[in-house]
């Protein structure tokens, strides 16, 4: 058992929904750090009804922590988790930094916990995109293997933080009074509009959210030939990922074997009665830990291709409770 425990990026909002989660799951530890920046460092904040004091995130916190769960930017894991390792502290990174890193496994826990026994010191949790999709696709890819993906995602713009969620707000109510917002957080207005474009220009026309989605899904599975066909589009909704998604597979899976997978499988939930207008949205699905699945229907364009939609909490599962359920198969 980890006795010894810490958040990194406490303060932020995924590290608030840990130390949320880490009350209500019971999660077993002696004691609790809570690490942030020198912009936090020395302020109080409550956890258990216990104040704690905000310890600065410095090399020499980890000389004394068993297991680090970190929600930091991509920049702050690279330069702290070395840090923590050198000292015998397992870190569960939440950032990108080191999700391709050929030590260090990328674990989704529905899909490949065993995976969690391959680290060197460091596990990483995927992308939020890529996690929800990777859930759903499990039980159809035990049962027939799937060759091809074709994925378009609808985005909430919780998933660029904190300047995100005031472009959404700001920018909507600025837009219905005709008046200008400054966005701070998207190169175009978010407030009616949709943005197919999240991340950098990367590789053949795809961007580096897009890249993520290929590359985590083919590390997760251990199957490079699993070949996915990414769109990322950023919408106006304030929290939950959607994703329309498109298999193939080796095998036909009809629509109701689909479902009887989908129904067995750990962390779904299915949403399907289209007649009743049934089906997940980001409406139904937000401050959820499942990944809720809808529109289950044959691909008509394809013999062994099937088709649903899919919709997740990404603070949630897409990041703190998937780190929190790492870190309770360590313990």
């Amino acid at each position: 058992m980890a006795k010894k425990i810490a958040i990194a990026g406490a303060t932020g909002a995924v590290g608030r929904l840990v130390r949320q989660m880490l009350e209500q799951r019971n999660f077993p530890y002696e004691t609790i750090t809570f690490l942030a920046s020198q912009r936090s460092a020395g302020k109080t904040l409550q956890f258990k009804g216990e104040p704690h004091t905000i310890q600065l995130l410095e090399p020499n916190v980890f000389d004394d922590i068993d297991l680090v769960i970190g929600s930091t930017p991509d920049d702050v894991a690279a330069t702290f988790v070395p840090w923590a390792v050198e000292r015998g502290t397992i870190v569960v990174d939440e950032s990108g930094y080191h999700r391709m890193h050929d030590h260090v496994p990328l674990v989704v826990p529905e899909v490949n916990p065993n995976a969690v026994a391959e680290h060197q010191g460091i596990i990483a949790s995927p992308n939020c995109s890529t996690t929800q999709m990777v859930v759903a696709m499990k039980p159809l890819h035990d049962f027939s293997r799937i060759k091809r993906v074709v994925v378009s995602t609808y985005q909430s713009t919780s998933g660029a933080g904190v300047a995100g969620q005031a472009d959404l707000i700001e920018g909507t109510r600025n837009a219905l009074e005709d008046k200008s917002w400054d966005y701070q957080a998207f190169a175009h207005p978010i407030a009616f509009n949709v943005i197919p474009q999240i991340g950098s220009a990367k590789h053949l026309g795809y961007t580096s959210e897009e890249m993520k989605m290929v590359w985590e899904t083919q590390k997760i599975f251990g199957d490079d030939s699993i070949q996915v066909c990414p769109t990322c589009v950023r919408v106006p909704v304030s929290n939950c990922h959607s994703e329309s998604i498109l298999i193939e597979t080796e095998e036909p899976i009809s629509v109701e074997k689909a479902r009887q997978l989908f129904d067995a499988a750990p962390g779904i939930q299915v949403m399907d009665n289209l007649e009743q207008g049934v089906y997940p949205m980001p409406s139904n699905s937000d401050d959820r830990d499942e990944v809720f699945v809808g529109r289950i229907r044959k691909d008509i364009s394809c013999e062994n291709g099937l088709a649903f939609w899919c919709v997740s909490d990404n603070l949630r599962k897409g990041a703190a409770t998937n780190a929190v359920q790492i870190a309770e198969l360590l313990v």
